[in-house]
């Protein structure tokens, strides 16, 4: 069975931001269609689709009403059909979301369990009954805002939700939730997906004994989220024992693959603990390296820990995704220079990797004023939070076409000046883009194997310079800091490179960065 997955880069698709074919201001598969060659000519493997499942979107489609069906917005099964055989036609894999924590409030199921406490799915849901004096059953606390549980007057007990009241938590302990969210599964599976990205997979159960969440020692003040330490209200070791059973149904499809999206106090133990062995899933990524930390040694300690946890697991790497501020701005200056430079080092680390709509152009986080946010979590906290909606603006296709491109009609979110002169178009053909360079990183490590498959050993090199050894024949080498460095690195320059090479002499400028081919142990200088 081919394990396609573990060399991979897969490109990340915001559907509701990347590109719109009828007008109505929000995207939809029809225009990712539409724009899928330009995903396959980066020399990416494929694609993952953020949810574009009926919903209500209270969440933006993370609020599933039916699991099984496209919302109308995105268009039909169809559309959905034609894209994958579309994608499938031009090579390119197709991974799609699934939310397996929680349901929307109008989830049939849902309906269904809160309208009494004798029905069929009366227990699908996590039901609670008040404290003595009426106060919610415990002190967790919701990630957008807010206590972690609403009343439902039907049921007379709360319900708990550990994002928005309208994201109700299934109570995956249940066999019966199990089986049907299996049986989703399969679903997509049968329709010929090649694999899942699973939302919040550490949040599918909490305690079973609705423990209080003990306080956090430091915190940074900001959320009162934070003043928690996340003991009960996820990553639970029971939920191991699902993630079994839903890596046994992908098993028996071939060349399916499953990444966990993990957020959590421990993120590179509970990744590796979600894809030790291989009865687990196949790999996964956490908010690890999609934080605010950012240097040398942080990036190599991410990686080194991941690989000494037991189990031979195996890791996904982002840098960007829908739900954090663009790398570009969130460790940096938002440049073309430092964008090109992050792309490098991630396709140097070892593992899946995740590109993200926009990272290929370069694009900055864009400041949008409070009265154009549409992301919940942002208004909650405003405006100590930066925002999830600055990294979903619309894709900017053509730098003079109404709205960039995206749509004839006015979009869901506005398209910012400065994503303008970063447009698809204008970076085209031009050799020094942030676009062309990704696409000639891209290339190069797709035709080197030892970056895609080699193992990996990091260079004793000092703060700000990073640097590690693929496959014992390519070294890859980063200055991230903000004065020219040299040292002393014997090779061959690799064309994509931002660097020169004077003998064994490697000048690397502020953003710079090499990929060296049969270089030896170095030595800054």
């Amino acid at each position: 069975m081919s394990e396609w997955w573990r060399s991979a880069v897969i490109y990340q698709i915001y559907p509701r931001s990347f590109a719109d074919s009828d007008g109505d201001g929000i995207g939809d598969l029809a225009g990712i269609l539409d724009r899928l060659d330009h995903i396959a000519e980066l020399g990416v493997d494929g694609i993952w689709l953020s949810p574009f499942f009926t919903s209500p979107m209270a969440d933006y489609g993370y609020d599933v009403a039916d699991y099984c069906d496209v919302d109308p917005m995105f268009g039909t099964l169809a559309d959905f059909r034609a894209l994958l055989a579309a994608a499938h036609a031009r090579g390119l894999k197709v991974v799609i979301d699934q939310v397996y924590s929680h349901t929307s409030k109008e989830h049939p199921w849902f309906v269904e369990s809160r309208r009494d406490r004798g029905n069929a799915r009366a227990d699908w849901y996590v039901w609670a009954d008040a404290k003595a004096d009426g106060t919610a059953p415990n002190n967790w606390l919701a990630a957008f805002g807010g206590v972690a549980w609403t009343w439902d007057t039907g049921r007379n007990q709360y319900y708990f939700h550990n994002f928005l009241p309208e994201q109700p938590d299934l109570d995956v302990r249940h066999p019966a939730v199990q089986d049907a969210l299996l049986e989703v599964a399969r679903f997509w599976l049968d329709l010929g997906v090649d694999g899942f990205r699973l939302d919040v997979a550490n949040y599918f159960m909490q305690d079973a004994h609705l423990r209080d969440n003990p306080p956090r020692a430091t915190h940074d003040g900001t959320k009162p989220l934070n003043f928690q330490q996340h003991v009960y209200n996820k990553s639970q070791p029971e939920n191991l024992a699902f993630i079994e059973r839903l890596r046994a149904v992908t098993g028996a499809y071939p060349d399916r693959m499953t990444v966990a999206e993990i957020k959590c106090d421990r993120n590179v133990e509970r990744m590796a603990e979600y894809t030790a062995h291989d009865r687990r899933l196949s790999c996964a990524y956490s908010f690890h390296l999609l934080g605010r930390d950012f240097s040398a040694r942080f990036v190599r300690e991410t990686v080194e820990a991941f690989y000494a946890q037991p189990g031979s697991p195996w890791p996904a790497w982002a840098f960007s995704n829908h739900d954090v501020p663009r790398a570009p701005s969130r460790w940096g200056d938002g440049s073309a220079a430092f964008a090109i430079q992050l792309n490098a080092l991630l396709l140097s680390l070892p593992g899946t990797l995740f590109l993200y709509q926009g990272e290929e152009l370069g694009l900055p986080q864009a400041t949008l004023p409070r009265e154009a946010l549409r992301d919940p979590e942002a208004i909650n906290n405003w405006p100590n939070h930066r925002n999830r909606d600055g990294a979903r603006t619309p894709m900017p296709w053509q730098e003079t076409a109404p709205h960039a491109g995206f749509s004839s009609g006015s979009p869901w979110l506005p398209v910012v000046a400065p994503h303008l002169k970063l447009a698809v178009d204008r970076q085209a053909g031009h050799a020094g883009s942030v676009l062309a360079a990704t696409k000639a990183l891209l290339a190069w490590r797709g035709a080197y194997g030892a970056l895609r498959q080699g193992g990996w050993s990091f260079l004793d090199l000092p703060e700000p310079l990073l640097g590690l050894v693929r496959g014992g024949e390519v070294a890859c080498v980063f200055n991230l800091g903000d004065e020219p460095a040299a040292l002393d690195m014997p090779g061959e320059l690799a064309p994509p490179s931002h660097a020169r090479l004077e003998g064994s002499a490697l000048h690397l400028p502020r953003h710079g960065f090499a990929w060296v081919r049969q270089a030896g142990r170095s030595k800054a200088s």
